[in-house]
C-alpha cells in the first residue's frame, strides 16, 4: 500500500478511488492532472499576473493628454474609460507591438503583430515598403488571451482595417475616407456606418470619435514621447478617452480604432500619411 508522506501540498488521493493516484484540489474543484506512485508532479497552472502601476502612464494621461483622474473602470479593455496605448520603442520596426494601460498605469492588455514571415521582416528591414504589406494584429488582455483581431490589407492610398472576434466572426470595418487634408475614417458594420474617426489637424495626431449622429463619444490624443524617442525610434503613444459606456459593436470598434490609427496611417516616414 502506497503512502503519501512526501506529497506536495494540495495533492490528495483520488476522490473517486483510483488506485495509487493523486489529484490536485485548487480550493474549489479537482483538477484533471493525475499521477500514479508519485512519479510525476504537475503543478497547477497559474496565469501570469499583470505588473504594478506605471507612474509614467499616469503623468502621460494627466499632464500630456490633459485627462483628469476619473472613476476606476472594470479593469478590462472594454470596461475602462481611459486606455493608454504605448508602442514599444525600437530603432527599426519589424513587428508592431503596443502595451495597453488603464489611466492609473496598470497594464491591462497588449497588441502584437502576428503572421509575419521571415521574408516580410527582411523586406521591412531593407526597404520602405511597409505600406504595401498586409498587417495582422491581435489585441490581447492582460493574460495574453486574444480579444480582437485586426487585419489591414496592403494599401496604396487609403487604409481598410477589418475587425474580427477570435472565432473569426467579423465585428466591422474601419475605412479611410480621404487622402488629403484632415484624415477621416468611417466605422462600418454590415455595410452601415455606425460612427467615424475625424482627425483634428492635417498631421492626424488627435482624433474625435463620433457616433452615427455625429455626437462625440471618445477622443484620441497623441502624446509626445520625448525628443530622443521621436528622433531615433519608431515609438508612438496615444491616450483614448471614452466619454460614456458604449453599446456593441461600437465599443469594440472604438477600442480597435485606438490601436489601429497608427498602423492604418503610418507608411514609410514618421509623421507623413
Amino acid at each position: 500500500m502506497s503512502t503519501y508522506s512526501n506529497t506536495p501540498a494540495g495533492w490528495y488521493p483520488d476522490p473517486h478511488g483510483a488506485a495509487q493516484t493523486l489529484r490536485y484540489w485548487d480550493g474549489s474543484q479537482w483538477t484533471e492532472h493525475t499521477h500514479a506512485d508519485q512519479q510525476v508532479y504537475v503543478a497547477p497552472q497559474v496565469p501570469p499576473q499583470p505588473a504594478g502601476p506605471d507612474p509614467r502612464v499616469q503623468r502621460q494621461v494627466q499632464h500630456q493628454a490633459g485627462v483628469a483622474p476619473g472613476a476606476q473602470g472594470g479593469g478590462s479593455l472594454f470596461s475602462e474609460p481611459v486606455l493608454v496605448v504605448n508602442q514599444k520603442a525600437k530603432l527599426i520596426e519589424l513587428t508592431n507591438e503596443y502595451e495597453v494601460f488603464d489611466q492609473h498605469g496598470n497594464r491591462i492588455g497588449a497588441v502584437t503583430e502576428v503572421g509575419q514571415s521571415a521574408l516580410k521582416k527582411a523586406m521591412r528591414f531593407v526597404s520602405s515598403l511597409d505600406q504595401f504589406m498586409t498587417h495582422r494584429l491581435e489585441i490581447r488582455d492582460a493574460y495574453g488571451t486574444p480579444q480582437l483581431l485586426l487585419t489591414r490589407p496592403a494599401k496604396v492610398f487609403k487604409s481598410l482595417v477589418v475587425v474580427s472576434r477570435p472565432d473569426g466572426s467579423e465585428v466591422g470595418e474601419i475605412v479611410q475616407q480621404n487622402v488629403f487634408g484632415k484624415i477621416n475614417f468611417a466605422m462600418n458594420v454590415n455595410g452601415q456606418q455606425v460612427g467615424a474617426i475625424k482627425a483634428e489637424n492635417w498631421r492626424a495626431w488627435n482624433f474625435a470619435i463620433v457616433d452615427h449622429a455625429d455626437n462625440e463619444v471618445a477622443r484620441i490624443t497623441k502624446t509626445w514621447e520625448g525628443l530622443a524617442k521621436t528622433m531615433f525610434t519608431t515609438a508612438d503613444n496615444y491616450v483614448l478617452q471614452i466619454h460614456y459606456q458604449l453599446p456593441e459593436p461600437l465599443l469594440s470598434l472604438v477600442v480597435a480604432t485606438a490601436l489601429t490609427v497608427d498602423t492604418a496611417l503610418k507608411q514609410d516616414s514618421r509623421g507623413w500619411n
